[in-house]
Formats: C-alpha cells, sequence, structure tokens
C-alpha cells in the first residue's frame, strides 16, 4: 500500500545533507515520526519468509560443505566451499532477528535455529540475546558500555587489518571455548565467570564484562552450552574416525564466514564516536545503509543488514520488511534528507572512508 506524507508535516525540499554533528543535543523529529507512521502496517515478522528463508541457506550451507569435503578436485572444493560459507552466514545471521522479534512472533525458530545452525556453528543465540540489545540503549550506544562498538576510525591505521583478521581465529577459538572453558567452569567457579565474563558473547569492545544470566535466560543458557560440549567434542572425535580432513575444510569454511561477518561489523557504522552519548539521530547517522541498487551488499550484508541505519531507527522491524520501509522513507524524505546521509554506495568506499580516518590520527 503506498503511504503518502501527512500533510500536518512539512519536510525541507532541498535542505543540505544532514550531518551526525547537526543532531548532537537533538533529534530530527520529523524522519523518527515518519519511520514510524510509514511503517505501522509492515511491522510484522513473517513466518512464511522466516522459516524457508533460515531452513533452505542451512540445508544448502551443509550440503555444499558435505561436497567440499568428499570432492577430490580442488577447484570444486573451493567453488563448493564458497558456497557453503555464503550460505551458512545467511542463516548464522538470523541470530541478530532472534534478539530483536517479540518472543510470540515465531514458535518454535529460536530451538530450531539453534538445534541447526547455532550449536553446530558453536555459536547459540545466548552469545548475542541480552548482547546486543545494550548496542540499541540510547545511552549506550557508542560509550564503553556498549559491546558492540570500537571507535575504529579514530584508531591507528594498523587496527583495522588486525581487526579483521583476528576473525580467522574465530572458530577454533570457539571449538576450545565449548570443549575446554565450559568443562572446566563447571568445575572451576573462577574459570566459569572468567569464561561468562569475557567468552560468552559475540562482542568487539575488549572492555565489555557481561553480567550473570538471570530468569529463562539460564535456563537457556544451560541447554545450548551443553548442547555445545556435546558437538565440540563429537567434532574433535571426528577426527579419529574420518582424519584431520574434514574438519579442517569445515574450519576453513567457517573462517570465511567469520572473516565475512567481520568485514561487515567493519562497515556497519562509522566509528566515529568517542564515548559520548549521542541521540537516536546521531547513532543513525554514525550506522550504515548500503541499499540498491546493486546485488553484493545482499551476500555480505543478508538478512536485512545492509539497512543497518534503517535498523537502528527501528530495530524491531522484521528484515524482510527493511526494503520496503527504506522505500517509503526515502520516497518521502528526498536525496538531501537526514535519512539519505545513512546511505552508502558500498563497503570499499565505506572501508576507504574508515580507512583515511585512520591515517589522520596521530
Amino acid at each position: 500500500m503506498e503511504k503518502t506524507l501527512d500533510p500536518a508535516i512539512s519536510v525541507p525540499a532541498a535542505a543540505p545533507r544532514a550531518s551526525r554533528e547537526q543532531f548532537r543535543a537533538s533529534d530530527d523529529k520529523v524522519m523518527l515520526r515518519l519511520a514510524r507512521d510509514l511503517t505501522k502496517d509492515i511491522a510484522d515478522a513473517n513466518p512464511s519468509i522466516y522459516w524457508p528463508d533460515m531452513l533452505l541457506s542451512a540445508g544448502i550451507g551443509y550440503a555444499a560443505m558435505a561436497g567440499a569435503i568428499l570432492v577430490s578436485s580442488v577447484p570444486m572444493a573451493i567453488a563448493l566451499g564458497l558456497i557453503s560459507a555464503l550460505a551458512l552466514y545467511r542463516a548464522l545471521m538470523f541470530i541478530h532477528e532472534l534478539t530483536h522479534i517479540h518472543r510470540n512472533a515465531l514458535p518454535g525458530f529460536r530451538l530450531a535455529w539453534n538445534v541447526l545452525v547455532g550449536i553446530p556453528m558453536l555459536v547459540p543465540s545466548y552469545m548475542y540475546e541480552g548482547v546486543h540489545t545494550i548496542h540499541h540503549k540510547r545511552t549506550q550506544y557508542g560509550t564503553i558500555e556498549d559491546p558492540e562498538y570500537l571507535p575504529l576510525a579514530l584508531m591507528k591505521p594498523w587496527s583495522l587489518p588486525l581487526f579483521v583478521l583476528v576473525a580467522l581465529l574465530a572458530p577454533v577459538a570457539f571449538l576450545l571455548r565449548c570443549a575446554i572453558l565450559l568443562p572446566l567452569g563447571a568445575a572451576i567457579p573462577p574459570i566459569r565467570r572468567l569464561t561468562w565474563e569475557r567468552f560468552s558473547a559475540l562482542s568487539i569492545n575488549p572492555d565489555f564484562r557481561r553480567r550473570p544470566p538471570e530468569g529463562e535466560m539460564k535456563g537457556r543458557v544451560f541447554w545450548q552450552e551443553f548442547g555445545g560440549f556435546v558437538w565440540s567434542w563429537a567434532l574433535i572425535g571426528s577426527v579419529f574416525a574420518f582424519g584431520w580432513r574434514p574438519l579442517l575444510i569445515a574450519l576453513a569454511i567457517v573462517s570465511f564466514t567469520a572473516v565475512l561477518n567481520q568485514l561487515r561489523t567493519l562497515v556497519a557504522h562509522l566509528w566515529e564516536n568517542e564515548g559520548e552519548p549521542m541521540t537516536v539521530t546521531a547513532q543513525f547517522l554514525d550506522s550504515v545503509n548500503v541499499p540498491p541498487p546493486g546485488f553484493a551488499a545482499e551476500l555480505w550484508a543478508p538478512v536485512g543488514l545492509r539497512y543497518h541505519a534503517l535498523h537502528h531507527l527501528m530495530p524491531s522491524m522484521p528484515y524482510h520488511a527493511l526494503p520496503e520501509a527504506h522505500r517509503r522513507l526515502k520516497g518521502e524524505l528526498g536525496n538531501a534528507s537526514t535519512y539519505d546521509g545513512a546511505n552508502h554506495p558500498g563497503m570499499l568506499h565505506l572501508v576507504g572512508r574508515i580507512a583515511r580516518s585512520t591515517m589522520a590520527v596521530r
């Protein structure tokens, strides 16, 4: 259904392109109001989209991984490994949706995702749930309390390649965490506390310390950790049954997904905040949309993550509704609006912008 602008709201037709600094103290109330009013009819999660997308992505990913392990041709193994990595990356990114959708919106989806994707990839949903929502709190975004923020644009140039390359070690780190640290922590409380505070969250802020789980999260953590422990030792045991090749290929594929996700994280924000609280509009402009045209962003920022800035305006908006929400807001507010200030052409442009910023650091 086509939406029209409320005649009571006036939008400047040719305002200068907005900057984040303009909105440190106040918000663009017109944009915030439109984001709410123009998208009310598309705000519900659609099970007929979520379930097939997640299941098909996981199925293709595992089938291609099996093919990469079984084929003897190296070029074919590489091609199948790439397909597997991209498909499993898409399936894995549904962890982001699990943190935002209403608990009753998709019955059984969290359990199915953890059994099919989260635990096999050794990244169960509790590693994001209760953590990512802090990143969306107005008073904590971009501060030292934000687990998902580092002022990368204000750091030394060498920090960017290090930030990306460290992700290569993620699969081995997850395997050691589930196989070694979890059982040790069950017997030794200080190790349990350290593992929970420092290694139980998908965070990038080294100063972040996670608080103990509460309420129903305690039960989720227990069964997801138990599943990760069992699966990690099944993977280790597979070496004795099938040799090193299957496990090493699987780890290589997951390493590629981890690096791809780290690259996406690198360009999800402009990373220009120095730790002070920001308005919603300033947070929006520090975040990134990479809208169409172009298909590449759908590969490296799947499941709605190419609209990351828009997601910060409407965190509970389901991923499948974000393209339409973007179209409506862009159509109403135009090319010279605050909204357009968060729209960027692609990954290379963003990496270049952040890299240039780091080179100016003394």
